[in-house]
Order: structure tokens, then C-alpha cells, then sequence
């Protein structure tokens, strides 16, 4: 019988009561594999950056049993170079080689710790260069939704906090369960931690076209040879207009766009059948298996072998 895995979060005065219950609500509907607690420094009541405070069963004695600890984010006010004695010494009861997670605000918290030093990290884009002022000697990359720099992951704001969490438990039972979780929690099952934090998208011009259509076309042709050319034609658009408004819409190029989607649909088949590369290389419309290869290195810097071992759905 597979070992329940004990999560602990530590809820800090000015946590954001929203990031706090994510934790419990993703790893809580994984079918039993974990257990969620939540811990404060001092083992009362917390209070939330909202109108109301938190009462927390747990004391930071907590922190020393957990598989997983979890750093809920506090308000950006309450972020400090420098952490309270009792904060400091709550951090120091968590055993070595524990896993490590923050969400949004959390990781300043984790950089103060010195936990973060000599690794890569990421925090919410609003803060990255108040992040980057602090702790210039930290590798942040505000550009993605999460960073697993295992055993130590942080990730952005808000919603980024369920996309780190499915991570995980796809990373410890496979995709077959995480996507469970994601239908039972009504979130998207998959969102890269590469993926960019935040796309500015301008109120489209009146009566103006939108992309979407041919998007969808798109991924329903992604083992045919789609060029520029061919979605602007579905699109009824010029070659600039259309690549100018797709990248308006959705962030990147048409072409970039078309990599990543054909990225995701090798991923998903690696996941879920026992289909050769080379195979899979050819119905998401890569030349070759190689091209395959490349690409899903470059996306997750993994191969498509490595990738399957891990997250194969008969796991």
C-alpha cells in the first residue's frame, strides 16, 4: 500500500487566504495519497490580508514530520529582507531534503531563509524587481508560472499555485491521477511551467476579427504541414494583419504557437498510449522523430523516453 504523503503548509500574518486553501484543495482530492495540515509560527490564530483571520490547528512542530511544505504567500507590505526570530526558527524544524514550495510572495520568504540561494526561482511579475533589488544573487525568472528546482519549487501568483500543486502530483502518481484532481476541481489539467505569467492583450478594435477560429481549426490539422500562409488564408487576413493579431491574442507567434500546441498533443500521447516517437512524431505533425525530440527537450529538457517513464498513465 502506497505511503500517504504529509503536506504542510505554513500560514504566515498577512497570508492571502485565497493561496492558502489551494494546497489542501488540489492534494486533497488526489484519492488519499495525502495528507494536508496547516501550521502557524505560533500555533494560533493567523491573520489574512483580508477582513477576517484564520484559526490554524497546528504549531510550527509541524513543519519537522512533512514530506512537502508549502510557504503560502503573505501580502507584498508585509515582505521583508530580513525574517522575525520566530519565522526563522519555525523554518529551521524542516528536516533536510524536504520538499519545498511557495506560492507568489512565498518564495521572498524562502530567499530570506536562504533557501533559494544558488538556484533558480520565480515570484509574481509585479514583484520582480522589488525581488531582484532584495536578493540580486538569486536567479529569478519572472517570465514563467513556476520553477522545480527539486527540491525547491516556487511559483507566481495566484492561480500558478494549482498549476505547481498538479505538477506535483502528477510528478509523484502520474498524469492519469493529476488529471483526476483537475476534473474534480473544475482547473485546466496542464499548464506548463514555462508558460508566461502574464500576456498583454489589448481590448481588440471594434468588430475587429479574432484569431480563435483558426486556432481551432489549427489543432484539429496539427499532424498536417501548417504553414503561416494557410491559417491566415482560413483566417481571411493579409499575412501581417493575421500574424500581427495572433500575437496580439495570444502572446507569441502563429508559428511559435504551433510548436508549443503540437508539444502538448505529443506530451498528452506519451502520457496516455504505447505509440512509438517516431510515430507520435508524425500525427503531431513533426518531421521526425528527432524534430520531436528537439523539441521537447527545448520545452521541458527532458526526452521523450524520460518523459514517458515518468508520467505514463499506467503508473
Amino acid at each position: 500500500m502506497q505511503r500517504v504523503q504529509r503536506v504542510v503548509v505554513l500560514a504566515l500574518d498577512g497570508v492571502y487566504p485565497f493561496e492558502l486553501g489551494i494546497p489542501s484543495r488540489i492534494f486533497g482530492a488526489a484519492d488519499g495519497r495525502y495528507e494536508v495540515l496547516t501550521c502557524s509560527v505560533g500555533g494560533g490564530p493567523v491573520r489574512t490580508n483580508a477582513d477576517f483571520s484564520v484559526t490554524v490547528e497546528h504549531g510550527p512542530e509541524a513543519l519537522a514530520t512533512a514530506d512537502t511544505v508549502v510557504i503560502a504567500p503573505i501580502a507584498p507590505a508585509s515582505v521583508s529582507d530580513d525574517l522575525p526570530d520566530e519565522v526563522r526558527a519555525a523554518l529551521a524544524r524542516i528536516r533536510p531534503g524536504t520538499r519545498i514550495v511557495s506560492i507568489c510572495t512565498g518564495a521572498f520568504v524562502l530567499a530570506a531563509a536562504g533557501l533559494l540561494d544558488g538556484r533558480r526561482a520565480t515570484t509574481h511579475w509585479q514583484l520582480a524587481d522589488r525581488f531582484r533589488r532584495m536578493f540580486p544573487h538569486i536567479d529569478l525568472d519572472p517570465d514563467v508560472l513556476f520553477v522545480d528546482d527539486d527540491p525547491v519549487l516556487t511559483s507566481a501568483g495566484a492561480a500558478s499555485g494549482v498549476d505547481v500543486c498538479l505538477h506535483l502530483v502528477r510528478k509523484d502518481h502520474g498524469s492519469r491521477l493529476a488529471n483526476t484532481v483537475a476534473r474534480r476541481c473544475v482547473v485546466p489539467p496542464f499548464r506548463d511551467g514555462g508558460q508566461a505569467q502574464y500576456i498583454e492583450q489589448p481590448v481588440p478594435e471594434a468588430g475587429a476579427a479574432s484569431t480563435a477560429a483558426t486556432r481551432a481549426w489549427a489543432l484539429e490539422r496539427l499532424g498536417e504541414p501548417l504553414t503561416l500562409s494557410d491559417l491566415a488564408a482560413h483566417a481571411r487576413m493579409s499575412l501581417r494583419t493575421f500574424a500581427r493579431r495572433f500575437h496580439d491574442e495570444v502572446g507569441v507567434s502563429p508559428g511559435r504557437w504551433l510548436i508549443q500546441q503540437r508539444v502538448a498533443r505529443a506530451r498528452h500521447l506519451l502520457e496516455s498510449s504505447d505509440l512509438p516517437v517516431d510515430h507520435i512524431a508524425g500525427q503531431v505533425g513533426f518531421a521526425t522523430g528527432a524534430s520531436l525530440r528537439q523539441h521537447l527537450h527545448a520545452a521541458i529538457g527532458v526526452s521523450p523516453q524520460a518523459y514517458r517513464r515518468t508520467f505514463h498513465s499506467t503508473r
